[in-house]
């Protein structure tokens, strides 16, 4: 497993604001009542055991950048054997994900509200099952492409934590975004594209979701430049 982070040091952040519009006080509550029961363990601290999280657990799948959590809770309804593993900065998406946890009385969600690479650090090697980036903060400008969230070390340290057969998926609404992520994950040792669902009478199309996708709020929005493209790899 790779060295725990230097707390002294923290890598460029790859998202924009913390917290937006004010949080209802129902949902404020939940920080106090369910988050701290939920809470991934603090990173810092030594080495994440998917296993300790949930006992038993049939699989772990790790969503970097939750959103609002409809995805994150959505998914987690329809597996409720797989630990799901959802980081998010944003606190209002925190905050959103907490309310469909409570009510929908799921028990295999952890979150982690902070940067998720600090998490998959303190994960071991092949600890995942599936990892999940949707929608991320795509930086479009040259200049701040460096902030992108998936850069060759994160794509290095997604094929260290996935296990052999596991998958890693990426979707995004910029094309520039598209194209940079394919180009990193393609040279990244270890993992290999899995071809993109077929429309009837045509070949790959990477616009066509997968069949459990969840499309969210964030997504029929269309706040990109094309429309959402899809791409998945495999550990191999």
């Amino acid at each position: 497993m790779s060295d725990l982070p230097d707390p002294t040091h923290r890598p460029l952040r790859s998202f924009g604001r913390i917290k937006a519009r004010p949080i209802k006080p129902k949902q404020a509550a939940l920080f106090d009542s369910l988050l701290p029961r939920i809470a991934v363990p603090d990173p810092a601290a030594g080495p994440i055991d998917p296993q300790a999280l949930m006992p038993g657990a049939e699989g772990v799948w790790l969503e970097i950048g939750f959103g609002g959590g409809e995805h994150l809770a959505t998914q987690a309804g329809r597996h409720p054997d797989v630990l799901m593993i959802g980081c998010e900065p944003f606190l209002n998406g925190v905050a959103s994900v907490l309310r469909h946890i409570d009510e929908g009385g799921l028990e295999n969600v952890r979150v982690h509200a902070d940067d998720a690479r600090a998490v998959m650090t303190a994960l071991p090697d092949a600890s995942l099952d599936r990892v999940m980036i949707l929608f991320p903060d795509p930086w479009h400008k040259v200049r701040h492409n460096k902030r992108r969230l998936l850069q060759d070390e994160t794509a290095a340290e997604i094929a260290r934590l996935l296990k052999p057969g596991g998958v890693v998926r990426f979707v995004t609404d910029w094309e520039d975004y598209a194209g940079w992520a394919l180009e990193r994950l393609m040279r990244t040792p270890g993992l290999a594209r899995v071809p993109s669902p077929t429309k009837e009478g045509m070949g790959d199309d990477w616009t066509v979701p997968w069949g459990d996708h969840v499309t969210t709020r964030y997504e029929e929005k269309r706040l990109g430049d094309t429309t959402p493209l899809f791409m998945e790899f495999r550990r191999v």
